[in-house]
């Protein structure tokens, strides 16, 4: 087991991002620094054949020695990189991945679909505010995939990875992200996502006394942008969003045009355009499975790898 801190870097199809974590007292995974840098290797993943675009790799490259330099002032015991779906699915996901390693000196782990929800599943695990949960659902919208994982008794029962990422959706769907999203639109996404957990087997369905878990990028915006409106920081905000606040939040971005959305005070610049689709994928998964509110949990994929190197 690593005596010291470790450092994990995720490397997402919107974001990258680096925790670097160590054991408080009682045993608990703390956080010592965590950061975020939007991107954005994934553009073209809703292509048929998606690639890496060069800016998409150099973006990339740039955003993991920033974030290895944050965790190089912590001494970690042990450094981890990921990639997910972007590197995953991408026809020179191997070429990106040679060049962090030549750049870094450091491999990238490439999760398989079913390694990154559980390992999702894993992090949700560490959260404290969660800890009195035994049956609940988890979904974890990213740029290129939707994890899904249902949990009983705190044990995960199933797990899936469904190519639901709002950076895909958004490419496939979305003629001119410059302009209004419209209400034909949301209703293309909305029935995308249906078909898709009709085919995957995935069975959700929230009976009494099951909680819905959102963690990723997209509840934790909506949280931000409540709490810039309120005056707030994301800290003092209610962790349970409902529908309606995101039905509401929808109805008030989707009709902006993307020079208005990027103003809007919480709503990172570099998200403003995929954010429409991001509410209309998360509205669809709750109209699913009866959905009235989810609970945001900012634990997840990072925290379960920390979790994974501390205990190596």
């Amino acid at each position: 087991m690593p005596s010291g801190p470790v450092a994990v870097i995720d490397i997402g199809s919107n974001s990258i991002k680096v925790l670097i974590a160590a054991r408080d007292e009682t045993g608990r995974l703390s956080a010592l620094k965590l950061r975020t840098i939007d991107a954005r290797i994934s553009a073209g993943l809703g292509q048929a054949a998606p690639r890496l675009s060069e800016d998409g790799m150099v973006r990339g490259l740039d955003a993991i020695r920033a974030l290895l330099a944050d965790a190089a002032e912590f001494s970690p015991a042990r450094i981890v990189l990921v990639a997910t779906s972007a590197v995953r699915d991408a026809a020179n996901g191997l070429e990106f991945r040679e060049r962090v390693h030549a750049a870094t000196g450091h491999t990238v782990r490439l999760l398989s679909g079913d390694e990154e929800a559980n390992l999702i599943g894993r992090g949700l695990t560490c959260d404290p505010a969660l800890a009195d949960l035994r049956d609940f659902y988890v979904f974890d919208l990213g740029g290129g995939s939707l994890e899904c994982l249902a949990f009983r008794d705190r044990r995960i029962v199933q797990a899936t990875s469904l190519q639901l990422g709002c950076v895909r959706l958004m490419e496939k769907f979305v003629p001119d992200p410059q302009q209004p999203a419209t209400a034909a639109l949301v209703t293309d996404i909305a029935r995308h996502v249906r078909d898709t957990f009709a085919r995957s087997g995935f069975a959700f369905s929230l009976p009494a006394g099951t909680t819905a878990i959102g963690t990723g990028g997209t509840l934790t915006t909506v949280r931000t942008i409540l709490a810039a409106k309120a005056g707030r920081t994301l800290d003092e905000t209610d962790p349970l969003i409902t529908v309606v606040q995101l039905a509401e939040m929808l109805a008030w971005l989707g009709p902006m045009p993307l020079s208005a959305r990027r103003q809007v005070a919480g709503l990172p610049p570099a998200r403003a355009d995929v954010f429409p689709t991001a509410l209309g994928t998360m509205l669809a998964l709750a109209g699913i499975g009866g959905v009235s509110t989810f609970r945001n949990s900012l634990y997840n994929l990072r925290w379960g790898l920390a979790a994974e190197a501390m205990d190596r």
